[in-house]
């Protein structure tokens, strides 16, 4: 009888990797090249034929940023410093997008100075203060490429409560056409674009496992919050046109892409969680991805009867604190951390039935938290096809860029 291919599934998964990695040692990371085509493929469906613009934090690989703007539907990337956007440029990248103020006054000094880098590069400012720094470290006359930011959160009971991200001071088209007239008139500054991001809604679950009547409260709000940010993003989106020709306007995350490009006045989504898939993701009722970003730690010590301990692993992401910021043991099923410890610095006891078929040396695959922010603990990737590594590619931190 012909070997049949292992039903797809945790347990076949955790084969394939166990196989394609056997002949390396652990801790490793791995990205599944099967499960990250599928996400992106399934990030373009729901994006419904506008661009995803590639948000870069959540993904911290140059070679798998090549891999996903080779898609199509996939156009441009989001980034989160101001060197990081330059490297990329550098680097050939011909469309990033900063997506936080800079205060790096070197790296705006080559931006300045270089039209390569000017031509490429947006950067986002909500002040005539970051102006002001800009023109400071100027050591050129290249003009700046703007993009402005609107604050989304939503506000309730006349503003005394507010739902959503501190980001940027400005929320009404009144602020954000008086502030844009203001860039406009100044030498050396051209507003291109908007960016509007949801966090709120984009990076909030609605499914909660065992919480219902708190899942049930985040979809009220989120629904308030779509209604009310669509008609303001509308009108101001309009109000900024009087002003300037803008190339795009930005808006949504990953746990948002229906609703945001459901709105006319959006010309592009941003996405990048949903490529890897981190636990955070996994409670949403409107999509469910593929875990395509996976680290390995090895089996060194079985203290006992169901328990065995991996080496550290108490890789915690950023945010509030809580437990749903650790990574989460998940292959073999069944794992579960010692809630006197959780997950160690240097070891990590792991209880379940399932320890009791480990044996030192065996690996326990865990998901992060969050997405990019697993590269920043491994300097390469191993990307696996079926049960093989068909490359190794090093994450920014291999490539000795940190970006603080």
């Amino acid at each position: 009888m012909a070997n049949l291919p292992p039903a797809p599934g945790p347990a076949s998964d955790r084969a394939r990797y166990d196989r394609a990695t056997a002949h390396l040692d652990a801790p490793l990371a791995i990205v599944d090249l099967a499960a990250f085509d599928a996400n992106a493929a399934d990030l373009v469906r729901r994006a419904a034929g506008k661009p995803i613009r590639v948000a870069s934090k959540s993904v911290r690989c140059r070679a798998l940023l090549e891999r996903v703007l080779g898609m199509d539907g996939f156009a441009g990337i989001m980034s989160f410093t101001l060197a990081e956007s330059l490297w990329l440029a550098r680097s050939g990248f011909e469309d990033v997008l900063l997506a936080y103020p800079s205060a790096d006054r070197s790296g705006y000094a080559e931006l300045t100075s270089d039209p390569k880098l000017a031509a490429a590069v947006t950067v986002l400012v909500d002040d005539l203060s970051q102006l002001d720094l800009i023109d400071r470290a100027r050591e050129g006359t290249e003009e700046v490429r703007v993009c402005l930011e609107l604050d989304t959160s939503l506000h309730l009971l006349g503003g005394r409560v507010r739902v959503g991200a501190r980001r940027a001071p400005m929320r009404t088209p009144e602020e954000l056409g008086a502030f844009a007239e203001l860039v406009h008139t100044r030498p050396g500054f051209r507003v291109v674009g908007l960016m509007a991001y949801e966090g709120h809604v984009a990076g909030v679950g609605d499914r909660i496992p065992g919480r219902p009547l708190r899942s049930r409260a985040i979809r009220v709000m989120q629904a308030r919050s779509r209604t009310e940010l669509a008609q303001r993003r509308a009108a101001v989106v309009r109000r900024l046109r009087q002003v300037a020709e803008l190339e795009f306007v930005n808006g949504g995350g990953t746990g948002s892409v229906e609703s945001t490009v459901a709105e006319r006045a959006v010309t592009e989504v941003a996405a990048g969680s949903g490529l890897y898939v981190p636990r955070l993701f996994d409670n949403y009722r409107s999509f469910q991805g593929r875990p395509a970003a996976l680290f390995a730690q090895p089996v060194v010590r079985r203290p006992g009867v169901g328990v065995v301990t991996v080496l550290g692993g108490g890789y915690p992401a950023s945010g509030a604190a809580g437990p749903d910021r650790s990574p989460v043991p998940y292959l073999p099923t069944g794992l579960r951390y010692d809630p006197q410890e959780g997950a160690g610095e240097v070891q990590t006891p792991l209880l379940g039935s399932a320890a009791d078929d480990l044996l030192i040396g065996d690996r326990v695959w865990f998901r992060h938290a969050k997405a990019g922010e697993l590269c920043e603990r491994f300097a390469e990737l191993h990307l696996i096809e079926g049960d093989r590594v068909t490359d190794t590619v090093p994450t920014y931190r291999g490539e000795g860029k940190t970006f603080l």
